[in-house]
């Protein structure tokens, strides 16, 4: 299973767009996995033919375990290869021969219990040790295949920390945290073990739990309390959100700044492109459209905002990625509109319906949500006057946009009059923006979105 996201522990395999035995090229789409954050294509990553698929479509699968084999010609599938090893060889011998020749084979097994003492044994001992095989085994091992009755004695479990490909760094951060590697998945070259790779485990429920305490303790049924309708397990994405969040409003030190701004000029510049009639409903200009584009050129006019912060640095983006926040049935995705201060009014409104579309649809590329230098969240459509959003790290601020609302407003003339007024709200990380900082970006937003025709040219 690849790792087909930064934050992908698992991936549910969809579809396959092959069969077993059919020849397929390098860059040839093979199946469809969903990932905790979309459904995306996997390429081939060689040429073959694929001789065996080992999980149907609908299961799910941890991040490096197999799914398929790709052969080259008259190549078969290793049977069980991965799992057992340099074990498995020995076993499938033990399947073929007669139980007489079963019983030479056991006695290499119970002398390394016992350490070499004897290198000759009489029949009598050898009987001896196969009864004491026996009672060791679990009573339903006898109707199993000789080969699983005899994995318990065969499985080393102490020794195999010590063959897991791991960085060295990696090796301290699992010291640190209580990792034991041998339960880690890598992500890395041949399945090597990154410092990401142990930070997931560490964070993540999922990768934590190790498997054999979750067989041979199984956790009981969560128990419905009265007046609960149900208990829903957490998905892949919203267990991720959960996770970021956290990650976020704990290390980020968060300050928060709010404005209002008088939305009567954009409501009328939007009244004047639909009057001038826009062509297809899908391809007309949004009132969010507007904010999204003065949110790229405040950040392109105010470029110390556009930055992120990295440990003993600030990181200041030559680009302004774009990350709009997309909800979704199980939760939210932010796709991001690349290098969007080169795009147009036209241009970003295209990109973002095109995205949003792909993101609720769970069509997208790793790249297309990965990054980004700000986020804009607008709930204004839901009907949320205000509210301020959790940064998504590392990017340094968030924008949360309000619904436009008539309200009695003082004029300049000190009358009374109805306004629209829109409020909206910066979430920004203090170790990158301060107070002064942020309150320039908000003016030259404010400038921008009060000037709607400056978004036009």
């Amino acid at each position: 299973m690849p790792k087909l996201s930064d934050t992908m522990t698992e991936g549910t395999l969809v579809s396959w767009k092959k069969k077993k035995g059919d020849k397929v090229s390098s860059g040839e789409v093979l199946a469809e996995i969903e990932t905790d954050k979309a459904t995306m294509e996997w390429e081939a990553p060689e040429d073959g033919t694929l001789t065996e698929i080992y999980v149907e479509e609908g299961g799910k699968v941890n991040v490096g375990d197999k799914i398929a084999f790709i052969g080259g010609e008259g190549e078969e599938a290793p049977v069980e290869e991965e799992k057992e090893g340099t074990k498995e060889p020995s076993e499938k011998k033990e399947e073929k021969k007669p139980e007489g020749t079963k019983a030479k084979e056991k006695e290499p097994k119970e002398e390394e219990k016992k350490e070499p003492q004897k290198k000759e044994e009489k029949p009598k001992e050898r009987k001896a040790e196969k009864k004491e095989e026996k009672k060791a085994a679990a009573p339903t091992a006898e109707k199993k295949p000789q080969a699983e009755a005899e994995k318990p004695p065969v499985k080393i479990d102490k020794g195999e920390g010590a063959r897991v490909k791991a960085s060295p760094v990696a090796r301290r951060i699992a010291a640190e945290l209580g990792v034991d590697l041998s339960t880690v998945k890598g992500s890395g070259p041949d399945g090597r073990v990154t410092e990401t790779d142990v930070r997931a485990a560490a964070k993540t429920a999922a990768a934590v739990a190790d498997r054999g305490v979750r067989e041979g303790k199984p956790t009981p049924a969560p128990t419905i309390k009265a007046g609960e309708g149900a208990r829903i397990n957490l998905s892949g994405m919203r267990k991720i959100i959960a996770q970021r969040l956290v990650e976020s409003l704990g290390p980020v030190p968060h300050f928060y700044l709010n404005i209002d701004i008088d939305a009567g000029p954009l409501m009328a510049a939007r009244a004047e492109l639909k009057s001038a009639g826009e062509g297809a409903e899908e391809s007309k200009i949004t009132v969010n459209d507007f904010v999204l584009k003065a949110a790229v050129e405040a950040a392109a006019k105010v470029p110390r905002a556009n930055a992120s912060f990295d440990g003993d640095a600030i990181v200041q983006y030559a680009d302004v990625d774009l990350g709009i926040a997309v909800a979704l049935e199980d939760g939210l995705l932010t796709p991001v509109v690349r290098a969007a201060q080169n795009k147009s009014l036209r241009e970003i409104s295209e990109a973002v319906k095109d995205l949003a579309h792909r993101a609720r649809n769970k069509r997208m590329k790793p790249e297309e949500f990965q990054g980004g230098t700000f986020t804009v969240s607008n709930l204004g459509g839901y009907g949320i006057d205000n509210f301020l959003a959790i940064i998504n790290p590392p990017q340094g601020f968030i924008l949360s946009i309000g619904a436009i609302r008539k309200r009695a407003v003082v004029d300049n003339s000190d009358q009374i009059i109805v306004g629209h007024r829109m409020s909206i709200g910066m979430s920004c990380d203090h170790r990158v923006i301060d107070g002064a900082l942020g309150a320039e970006y908000l003016k030259e937003l404010r400038h921008l979105l009060e000037n709607p025709a400056l978004l036009l040219v």
